[in-house]
């Protein structure tokens, strides 16, 4: 039988209140994507929410199996690195794509240059 680890209490403490805080914001987000009205406001939320979420329990993970396994565990660093990049260029296409949508059926005009700028 393979011996059980225990967490010491700081660790423990420590790593839930990282995994509840990323819930936390997760659950904002969420929220956020049900009681905003319009799609532009509802995918602000959810993006913010699941990047600050995911951030905060993959530290509390980190921490924890560093902690088990007393050696640095960064596998989760990864994970926070395809979420970060993922999370954010999946709102730009796919906010570019209804603005499209929405410019060719006449709900929006198109976004007009600042006059102020020079080129």
């Amino acid at each position: 039988m393979i011996p059980i680890a225990e967490l010491p209490g700081w660790a423990a403490f420590l790593v839930a209140l990282l995994v509840l805080a990323g819930a936390a914001l997760t659950l904002t987000g969420a929220t956020g994507l049900l009681r905003l009205r319009t799609f532009y406001e509802r995918v602000h939320a959810p993006t913010l929410g699941t990047t600050l979420g995911a951030t905060l329990i993959l530290a509390g993970s980190m921490l924890c199996f560093t902690v088990l396994q007393s050696r640095p565990v960064v596998h989760e660093v990864l994970i926070l690195l395809f979420v970060s990049l993922t999370t954010p260029v999946t709102l730009m296409l796919l906010v570019r794509a209804a603005l499209s949508r929405d410019i060719q059926e006449g709900r929006v005009s198109p976004p007009q240059p600042d006059k102020d700028r020079s080129p």
